[in-house]
């Protein structure tokens, strides 16, 4: 990474003296539900650990069940009576009530895309024959379900586009069932296919059939809990039972590893994926399928790379010749050339060398590499021809994110997205031969972005290190520490925090808040270095990032404690959790969201064992101490914390819902002083994906109005807009 200036001086606070009183003191002392402790200690290495609300694991139990009807009583009784919330939904209702649109891609004849008007609870799949043509209904998830609680993706489509496989979920659940839809008839073939997680579908180029992963049938009753394991490649062919489906590979040897399949352009090959868990370090075997119009499925397994050493992503073929996107002796990435005919590393090519920006994904079109780099957390594009010549830079609007170029490789047009914290979502043609992009579909949201800025700062974690943050506000804010501030952070499994657009957000700005995106390690906004800097025993880090970013934000006079707000989810639930049980008297708010809160259990339940690879496991003895030292659930003691909201859902199958669970129990016995420990319980909501507009406004607004109370916003409803 390069070395960047800044003359921050980090904040030193009393701790004790902020200890001995409550950072707000926003409500009477509230009479939580009753949450019973049990007897339960494990040894992990000579060393007993408690684990009084274990019970809680169960959340199928009456008994659990009960307690999450009397928490969710609690908690809407409260956020209910906060004056400001309706108007903060009637807003938030205003400002997502625009078109949206993805990037449109082609099938067969016809170009394909998602559009949501405005308020539909899912978007709807159109198709149209040219860029001008009326668009016709494809498909529409919104008829699945009254609720809007079963979401639907397009997987896969024939190589004439004359059927696509689509998958649902319900109520936010990880598994899928797959149906097969005849694209011109708009009908849905008897086809229907079941317990499938995290897998597509791929064609082969005769349509007879198509290729997916899938894991055996859990047991009855443990299908949101149950460890996800033995993972096998199937071929289904058209019009059979899911029961009569090929079996073309698995390992039973090795339980855990994952299996990715997909049918490279040219229908030539049979390209397979091995991973272990989150770890990016994969294997590559392929099958030679020989004829495209008449596959061979039963052909051998060739083991092209049967290490796991580094990444090795496919993106497309000359025949045998391979291209790679990979980080082998490359952290921030480069693309090479393997001719499988000639194999060996030492004849392996680079055609695009590693550079100092990281290579984040690359595309063919137009017979030309389009790559897509990442410059301190923000996107530039670049166009080589394939001999790894550089041609072009594609000008983008602003400092954003560009999304993936949807083309096929004989194209002379691609289309993308482009978003920042600013800039609407807006989908644009680009021209191969002028090199120009221009506007497709532009969205028209109910506010003005000329109010506000968004600014990148650096600032000094505690090592040293030089961590990016993207700061938006109001333009001309006075840095008097007066500024309410939202402070968001991931920091894991290689995933980046890019400029992204958010109608929520709009809102909170429009309160006069700062919002504040923290670019922590863990993430692969500077490659795998930066990765590997903040996983496993280098997982602190992560925190210290968080914790010097808010650091910054109080001693540059952007906020205070009792104005600062921290959030995250998933990963990023247990980045919140760890931060506030780390120094609670440095928050004035926390919003942890389907958070991983038991370090010592995570990996017992669905495929949580997965993250092993990021977090290690309370097995080994020499990762227990690490993750022990900062397990949110573990490490709560009695003390003042911060107003906190945890929120998670009860069909969340990825972070099973007995982490929040846990710690909203152990927190609320914990709180010494009088600011709320609510848990917020979505009934037929999963970990996030698929969730419907209308549940997700809702909850939006229910944290927006905490947050006023909590930080104690004096916010009139003419003032926002």
């Amino acid at each position: 990474m390069e070395s960047r200036s800044s003359s921050v001086k980090l904040a030193r606070f009393a701790p004790l003296a902020l200890l001995l009183a409550p950072v707000v003191a926003t409500a009477q002392q509230l009479e939580y539900p009753r949450s019973h402790r049990v007897d339960v200690v494990e040894d992990y290495h000579g060393k007993e650990v408690v684990d009084p609300y274990r019970w809680l694991e169960d959340v199928d139990s009456e008994e659990t069940k009960s307690w999450v009807e009397a928490q969710n009583e609690v908690t809407f009784s409260y956020l209910e009576s906060i004056p400001e919330r309706d108007w903060i939904q009637r807003r938030l209702t205003e400002l997502w009530d625009y078109e949206r649109y993805s990037t449109p891609w082609k099938e067969g004849d016809y170009y394909v895309f998602w559009k949501n008007e405005g308020l539909q609870n899912q978007s709807v799949l159109y198709m149209q024959e040219s860029l001008d043509a009326e668009p016709e209904v494809l498909f529409d998830p919104n008829q699945l379900s009254e609720d809007g609680t079963v979401a639907a993706n397009a997987l896969g489509f024939t190589e004439d586009g004359n059927y696509m496989v689509y998958s649902t979920s319900v109520s936010g659940s990880d598994w899928r069932e797959f149906f097969v839809r005849d694209v011109r008839a708009k009908k849905d073939l008897e086809d229907r296919l079941t317990w499938i997680k995290f897998s597509g579908a791929s064609w082969t180029h005769d349509n007879a059939g198509f290729f997916y992963g899938r894991y055996p049938e859990p047991k009855e009753g443990d299908e949101y809990e149950d460890t996800n394991r033995n993972r096998k490649i199937y071929y289904h062919r058209l019009g059979k039972p899911q029961s009569e489906g090929q079996l073309i590979y698995e390992r039973p040897d090795q339980p855990e590893w994952g299996i990715g399949a997909f049918v490279t352009d040219d229908g030539r090959y049979l390209m397979m994926s091995l991973s272990h868990g989150t770890d990016d370090r994969e294997r590559v075997y392929y099958i030679d399928l020989e004829d495209a119009k008449s596959p061979k499925l039963n052909n051998e397994v060739v083991k092209l790379i049967d290490e796991f050493e580094a990444t090795y992503n496919f993106v497309g073929n000359d025949g045998p010749l391979f291209y790679f996107r990979t980080n082998v002796d490359a952290p921030r990435y480069k693309l090479i050339a393997i001719d499988t005919r000639n194999p060996a590393a030492e004849n392996w090519k680079a055609l695009i060398p590693e550079r100092e920006d990281v290579l984040q994904s690359v595309g063919i079109v137009n017979n030309q590499f389009v790559a897509r780099y990442m410059h301190d957390a923000h996107t530039q594009v670049v166009v080589y021809n394939m001999d790894g010549m550089f041609d072009r830079e594609v000008e983008l609007p602003t400092i954003g994110s560009a999304g993936w170029f949807s083309g096929e490789r004989e194209d002379s047009e691609a289309f993308y997205s482009f978003t920042s914290f600013l800039y609407p979502t807006t989908i644009f043609r680009y021209d191969f031969e002028t090199g120009e992009s221009t506007v497709l579909k532009a969205p028209d949201v109910d506010f003005d972005p000329t109010v506000y800025e968004t600014e990148q700062v650096f600032y000094e974690s505690k090592d040293g290190t030089m961590i990016p943050m993207f700061l938006t506000h109001k333009k001309g804010i006075e840095l008097d520490g007066s500024n309410p501030t939202y402070l968001y952070g991931y920091g894991g499994f290689n995933i980046s925090r890019t400029p992204s657009f958010s109608p929520s957000i709009l809102v909170w700005l429009e309160m006069g808040g700062v919002y504040a995106s923290a670019n922590l390690r863990g993430g692969g906004e500077y490659g795998e270095e930066w990765h590997r800097e903040g996983m496993l025993k280098n997982k602190q880090n992560v925190f210290d990032d968080f914790i010097a970013a808010a650091e910054y934000l109080i001693d540059e006079g952007h906020t205070s404690p009792q104005k600062l707000a921290i959030a995250g989810a998933s990963n990023g639930g247990l980045l919140v959790g760890a931060a506030m049980t780390q120094r609670p008297e440095l928050f004035g708010a926390a919003l942890p969201a389907v958070g991983v809160m038991d370090m010592l259990r995570f990996q017992k339940f669905t495929i949580g064992w997965a993250w092993v690879s990021d977090y290690g496991s309370a097995e080994d003895p020499e990762m227990f101490p690490y993750l022990y030292a900062y397990s949110p659930y573990h490490n709560l003691h009695p003390a003042f914390y911060p107003p906190t909201l945890i929120t998670t859902a009860d069909h969340d199958d990825r972070v099973v819902p007995g982490h929040s669970f846990k710690f909203a129990a152990r927190l609320q016995e914990m709180q010494m002083g009088a600011a709320p420990v609510l848990i917020r319980i979505q009934t037929k909501a999963g970990h996030g994906g698929g969730k419907p507009t209308a549940m997700l406004i809702e909850e939006e607004a229910d944290r927006w109005a905490f947050l006023v109370k909590s930080l104690g916003l004096a916010v009139r409803p003419e003032a926002t807009h």
